[in-house]
């Protein structure tokens, strides 16, 4: 007995010192390495037609903090921990001073919820410093063309891959004329744009076009329900024979006024009615109710494009820091340009990254309040490489010149 006792220590002390020893020699560290995910929002509280549009608080962020977690989840076995530093500025801002200080602090990789230009003025400072950018809110083509990058990552569609996922569905429904009401502000004038090109690009006709002038009332005492039901269909009166009304009104001065209240009874899309978007509140298909359970029971409120966008983007960093092992930004964006990668996103389908101009591909959602119509690209809308290369400018049709 006493033997049997002496073996059993001496094994175990043994084991001990062999596994001590493995640890030094493959250099491990009880130590787990940090990978810090930076988030530099715009935000200010705004004001939408419709109370129940008003953006949560925690629009985006939300999203990225349920994929934090995600990702810790696998991270704990494999010796890495993931944080998010959030920082918000004001609409417009200068930025530069701001993002400066996120390089100090270490933020490597940063997600941005932040205007075009915001964006454009930190894209090579953090080039420069070999951070890479995730856009996760601007939907500006300029982003992915003229003023693309090498360093910036796009999960938030663009504007021109959302009106060709609207437009594929109505010529798919046989609603080839289009009526199009746009308002006066510079992103209701681009959206109008890619309304136009999608148009062009699928065979269908545009009508008539109207503009809806901003006189800047104020959007909730001086507009009542009365008076909206009076002005809308003076507004939409006299207009050809047409199948649909498109609404491009991203600055939610009159869109949602127009479903229901048109002079010619006619179905509404585009910023109100049909919507298009990368997510939608409804969606459980494809596995889709996992992640909407996760986020409902971490945040309280189901999920929103903008929160897929940023989940997605902190979710391809834990995909790439597993697969090389580290916080290497380098070994990072090789492995998220290489051949190798791609990621589930709940939409039925892997989705990658465009190399000429790093868009990721990724289906449209149309849906309404209540649920999910239908997913672009639509059958019968054919790509010699993708389906999902019908959505937006493709290869041969980009302006992108990578810098």
């Amino acid at each position: 007995m006493p033997e049997t006792l002496a073996f059993l220590l001496g094994f175990f002390l043994l084991l001990v010192n062999a596994t001590d020893l493995r640890a030094q020699d493959t250099g491990a560290s009880p130590t787990p390495t940090k990978i810090s995910i930076g988030y530099l929002r715009a935000y200010e509280p705004q004001l939408a037609l419709s109370i129940l549009d008003v953006p949560p608080r925690d629009e985006g962020v939300a999203g990225a903090n349920v994929a934090i977690n995600d990702n810790n989840t696998t991270g704990k076995f494999l010796g890495q921990s993931f944080s998010l530093d959030v920082v918000e500025v004001k609409f417009e801002a200068d930025v530069v001073a701001t993002f400066k200080e996120m390089l100090a602090r270490g933020d490597k990789f940063v997600l941005t919820d932040i205007s075009a230009a915001q964006l454009l003025s930190i894209a090579d400072l953090a080039r420069e410093n070999g951070a890479l950018l995730f856009n996760v809110g601007a939907t500006d083509d300029v982003l992915r063309e003229e003023e693309c990058r090498s360093n910036v990552f796009h999960t938030a569609p663009t504007r021109s891959m959302l009106a060709d996922g609207l437009a594929q569905y109505l010529v798919w429904k046989q609603w080839r004329k289009w009526v199009l009401l746009y308002g006066s502000h510079e992103r209701d004038q681009l959206y109008a744009d890619a309304i136009r090109r999608a148009a062009t690009r699928f065979g269908a006709t545009i009508v008539e076009e109207r503009l809806y002038k901003d006189t800047g009332s104020a959007r909730r005492t001086d507009t009542g329900v009365i008076q909206v039901q009076r002005q809308m269909p003076v507004f939409t009166q006299n207009l050809p024979e047409h199948d649909v009304v498109i609404v491009a009104d991203e600055s939610e001065v009159f869109g949602s006024y127009v479903p229901y209240r048109t002079w010619t009874p006619r179905p509404v899309a585009g910023t109100a009615g049909l919507i298009p978007s990368s997510w939608h509140p409804a969606s459980e298909q494809w596995g889709g109710s996992q992640i909407q359970n996760r986020f409902s029971k971490a945040t309280g409120r189901r999920m929103l494009s903008k929160d897929m966008q940023a989940w997605t983007a902190v979710r391809i960093l834990g995909e790439a820091a597993t697969r090389t092992q580290g916080n290497d930004a380098g070994k990072i964006e090789a492995f998220i340009k290489s051949d190798d990668f791609s990621i589930a996103a709940f939409k039925g389908q892997k989705v990658t990254f465009r190399t000429w101009n790093w868009q990721l591909r990724q289906p449209i959602l149309l849906g309404d309040g209540r649920g999910v119509v239908s997913t672009s690209p639509q059958d019968g809308f054919l790509h010699q490489f993708s389906e999902l290369d019908t959505l937006g400018v493709d290869r041969p049709e980009t302006k992108c010149k990578l810098k």
